[in-house]
C-alpha cells in the first residue's frame, strides 16, 4: 500500500512545479501548482499520456499550438505526441491533480515555444540526448 498526503508533498521547485504522490509501477499521480505569471516549459511525451484537473485557480493550456483555458473542475488529457504548455495569467496560484500512464520517467521531450511562435513539427528528431 501507498499512502501520501497533498499538502505535504514535496514540489519541484519547492513552492511550484510538480509533486508526485505516486510513481510507478504502472501509473504517476501528483498535483502540480504554477503560480501566477509563471510558465511551465512546452513538451510532450513519446509514449505516455498525461491528464489534468484543475482543483483551484486557472491556467492557459496550449497544446500543439491551440489554446485552452481550465479553471476548476476541468479536466484535459494530453495524447502521446502531443505538445502541452502552461501558463498562468491571472493573479492565483493554478493547482492540479496530474495522471501519467503509463509510467516512463525518460518520457519527457521539451520542446522550445511560446505563443505567437510558429507551431514546431515534433518527432524523434527533437528527443533530447
Amino acid at each position: 500500500m501507498h499512502q501520501a498526503k497533498i499538502d505535504e508533498t514535496p514540489l519541484r521547485y519547492d513552492t511550484y512545479g510538480p509533486g508526485y504522490l505516486s510513481r510507478g509501477p504502472r501509473t504517476d499521480f501528483g498535483v502540480v501548482v504554477l503560480p501566477p505569471g509563471q510558465d511551465f516549459p512546452n513538451h510532450y511525451h513519446e509514449q505516455t499520456e498525461e491528464s489534468f484537473f484543475t482543483l483551484e485557480g486557472r491556467v492557459t493550456l496550449w497544446t500543439n499550438g491551440r489554446r485552452i483555458e481550465l479553471g476548476p473542475g476541468d479536466y484535459h488529457r494530453c495524447d502521446p505526441m502531443e505538445m502541452h504548455y502552461f501558463v498562468n495569467e491571472g493573479e492565483v496560484p493554478w493547482r492540479a491533480v496530474f495522471i501519467k500512464a503509463p509510467h516512463n520517467p525518460g518520457d519527457g521531450v521539451t520542446v522550445e515555444w511560446k505563443p505567437g511562435q510558429p507551431v514546431p513539427q515534433i518527432g524523434p528528431d527533437l528527443r533530447e540526448e
